[in-house]
């Protein structure tokens, strides 16, 4: 195994929603958290009976998730009064923080439906401040091209660009790394502790190891990623420093403690989550 390389996972077949197909890649009995990354999903499927049901109206509180389109088309709604369709190539970020409620509903009655939802843990010193919710069409993304490929920056800065997205005091970077047939690019570090790569499409070189579609790894934090691809090839890659604070979590809340996570539920049951 390439030094660079420090584990290997599949995700697995899950459901969620009202039945939604999907692989849970992070937070699986494999591959716990990976701090501050609490989750990572990506839904994919041409066969509308795997998503049509999509994500009815449902609680969080205290995190933040992050929803990443490759095809297709979902919509967002939630308590406080917003709504939003993410295309493909487009981002939406829903800070949950103290609570909201959301549904997020596929847009189409067929065809295929490509993305990822990402949750990303919030401090405790933040966990409890007023929901947020924003749309970044493709166009709002940073994007660095190459001879035969191209970088889409969703979160954080890459070779002076910058993604949408941002989280205060927090050093995260998401970037989608999309490879034509023969092309080679070196990705630097940014010196985050925690450093994961996804290979969505194809397969590459990562490093001298081969890569195939499906696999997540987990990478050394300091070197320089060297990456080949033979054949188009996608690959998301994640990197952030670790809050290191204790994680209790009960299904969609993500707090501190046991007691918090009784509390969330309580003022759920009572109508307070997003008060």
């Amino acid at each position: 195994m390439s030094q660079i390389i420090v584990s290997r996972h599949r995700g697995v077949a899950a459901q969620d929603g009202a039945g939604v197909k999907l692989t849970r890649i992070i937070n699986q009995p494999k591959l716990r958290y990976q701090d501050p990354f609490l989750m990572l999903d990506e839904f994919r499927s041409d066969d509308p009976n795997d998503y049509i049901a999509g994500f009815p109206p449902h609680p969080h509180r205290g995190f933040v998730t992050l929803t990443y389109m490759l095809a297709g088309r979902m919509e967002h709604r939630d308590s406080n009064g917003n709504t939003g369709v993410v295309e493909a190539g487009g981002a939406q970020w829903m800070k949950a923080a103290r609570g909201i409620i959301h549904a997020e509903m596929p847009k189409q009655e067929n065809g295929l439906l490509w993305g990822f939802q990402l949750w990303l843990n919030l401090p405790a010193c933040r966990k409890m401040e007023t929901a947020d919710w924003a749309d970044y069409p493709e166009q709002m993304l940073g994007k660095v091209t190459y001879d035969n490929a191209e970088i889409r920056i969703i979160a954080g800065e890459y070779d002076g660009q910058v993604g949408p997205i941002s989280q205060p005091e927090q050093q995260f970077l998401m970037i989608d790394v999309r490879l034509q047939a023969g092309a080679q690019i070196s990705i630097p570090s940014q010196q985050q502790q925690t450093r994961l790569a996804y290979v969505y499409q194809g397969q590459v070189s990562l490093n001298g190891e081969i890569v195939t579609r499906g696999e997540l790894l987990r990478l050394t934090p300091d070197d320089t990623l060297v990456v080949q691809a033979d054949e188009a090839a996608g690959m998301i890659i994640l990197a952030a420093n670790p809050i290191g604070e204790p994680i209790a979590q009960y299904g969609p809340f993500v707090m501190n403690t046991s007691a918090e996570i009784e509390r969330a539920i309580r003022d759920y049951q009572a109508g307070r989550l997003t008060a």
